[in-house]
Parts: C-alpha cells; structure tokens; sequence
C-alpha cells in the first residue's frame, strides 16, 4: 500500500507493506518520524500524522484536540465535522485530559458522558500527548466498527504522541 502524503515543496510517500496492525504500526512510525523530523511547525505535523494515520488505517476520525487553558479546542484532523470545544472531564477526550491516561473505548455507546460528535462512531482510543508533565493535547482517533482499538494501538499511538511532544 503507497499512501502519498506532500510537505513543504516535495512529496514523501508512506509505503506499508504488512498485513497486520502490530508490523503495519512497526513500519509506519519510523515513517511518521521521517515525515515530521524536517518541520518544526506543529500544525502542519499535526495534520501530516493525522493524514498518516488515516490513510493507513481508514479510520472515521483521527485528530487532535489541544489545550486551551479549561478546554480542549479542535486542531488538526482528518474526517467528517468535529465538536470544537471540549470540557476539562467531559466525554472520552476531556476524560483523558483530566486523568492523565490513554483510554480505550470499544463501544462508545456505554461510556457514560460520551460526547457524540458524529453519529457514525462505534469505538475510540484516546491518548494524552504531555510536555513537561502537562498534558498539552490529545490524540483522538473514533472507527465505525465496535472493538476497533486494543493495546497495540495505544503502544504504537503513545509512541507517536511521545514524538510529537517535543514539537508543542
């Protein structure tokens, strides 16, 4: 699979050729690190590795919510139309702002304060991105499918915020 993404004045294109999720995050992230290592402008890696992440995995939604003194503002994504502020402790984002941690959703439907900003979703994975032991953003990515997310993925995402990190 080619997935063409452009920066600056120059394509790069992300090349995946495993078939299941733990090689295809294996070969994706050192390509995301590439992709990010020659920009130093956080939105612009914001939307490059929300565009990665999408056109690998086909997921609804994958973006980035960032902090906003009490909220969480909409940043980067890829996907249908998003809610743009989200509270200190409400739905799986704010909820994983206020503990600290990343959180799997396998049915949003029962996580009780779930924040339905599209119809569509069935299952979510947030994860904190910190700097300085101060969460600055989120990653938020929502699939269609229930069940859609398990320890692998938070691995590998964490592992993407860790990076992204040092760009806030």
């Amino acid at each position: 699979m080619a997935i063409l993404l452009f920066t600056k004045s120059m394509a790069e294109s992300i090349t995946i050729n495993a078939v299941n999720k733990e090689e295809i995050y294996r070969e994706l992230i050192p390509q995301i690190k590439g992709l990010i290592a020659g920009e130093n402008n956080l939105i612009a890696n914001l939307a490059n590795v929300s565009a990665a992440l999408t056109s690998t995995f086909r997921h609804l939604w994958v973006g980035f919510y960032l902090v906003e003194q009490d909220q969480l503002v909409l940043g980067p994504f890829q996907g249908p139309i998003a809610c743009t502020r989200i509270a200190f402790g409400k739905g799986v984002c704010g909820s994983a702002w206020s503990e600290r941690k990343s959180i799997i959703v396998p049915n949003v439907h029962e996580f009780p304060g779930h924040i339905a900003c599209s119809s569509a979703s069935n299952s979510e994975i947030v994860i904190p991105i910190f700097k300085n032991d101060a969460v600055v953003a989120i990653l938020d990515i929502d699939s269609t499918e229930f069940n859609s997310f398990d320890d692998i993925d938070e691995k590998y995402l964490t592992d993407i915020c860790i990076c992204l990190s040092s760009y806030f």
